[in-house]
């Protein structure tokens, strides 16, 4: 037990955290854009598609508690890695350069995660939590993104997900030990292919139901 209190509070132990839940949700945005895209098949599709979902019952609780479990642990723990970062180097450097495989994505990394846990939670509200017994999910959906505000909001969101999906898968599987160079370069063009998926996948879906009303 105290070997695993002991590598868990280590910053190793931190980053494999960071890893182990990244890849978890990594996995459900690619199930949750699978099943969102049932919305080009029109409103019928979509509601079959929530309504299945419902159907799972005890199961779809059980993977929500998972996710939020998974959540916590990522946003304290990402939390933890930034502070101490800042704490062992609170002057930044006089040259911020691109070297050393810095990106984007690298450099953003907390305050992208800070952009997405602020939508996650805006979107849970005007979502998940809203009462659905006199209307279904594609209306509430339709109804949402007739407001170019909740549009505008949803892209850059989505712009920020990919942004963070760019750096994060990759390191994810360089944190678990897939550092070899003969599969780093495809890891990273497979994380900027992800990303690239999860943002225009995600975020066209908005723009295409305000056209559509």
């Amino acid at each position: 037990m105290n070997w695993i209190t002991g590598t868990l509070g280590s910053s190793i132990g931190k980053k494999l955290m960071m890893a182990i839940t990244g890849f978890s949700f990594c996995g459900f945005l690619a199930a949750h854009l699978a099943g969102n895209l049932t919305i080009y098949g029109g409103k019928d599709a979509f509601n079959a598609y929530a309504a299945h979902l419902h159907a799972l019952g005890p199961l779809i609780t059980v993977a929500e508690l998972g996710l939020l479990t998974f959540a916590l642990v990522h946003v304290i723990t990402g939390v933890t890695l930034f502070l101490g970062n800042l704490k062992a180097r609170p002057v930044r450097y006089a040259v911020n350069k691109s070297a050393g495989g810095r990106t984007l994505g690298s450099a953003t990394m907390p305050y992208t995660g800070g952009i997405l846990l602020a939508f996650i939670v805006f979107h849970l509200m005007n979502f998940h939590f809203v009462d659905k017994t006199e209307t279904t999910i594609f209306a509430i959906v339709s109804n949402a993104f007739t407001s170019p505000a909740y549009v505008g909001i949803y892209i850059v969101a989505m712009v920020a997900a990919a942004i963070h999906v760019s750096h994060g898968f990759w390191s994810a599987f360089q944190t678990v030990g897939a550092n070899h160079p003969k599969y780093m370069p495809l890891l990273r063009t497979l994380s900027i292919v992800f990303a690239v998926i999860v943002g225009i996948g995600f975020g066209f879906l908005p723009v295409y139901i305000f056209l559509l009303a």
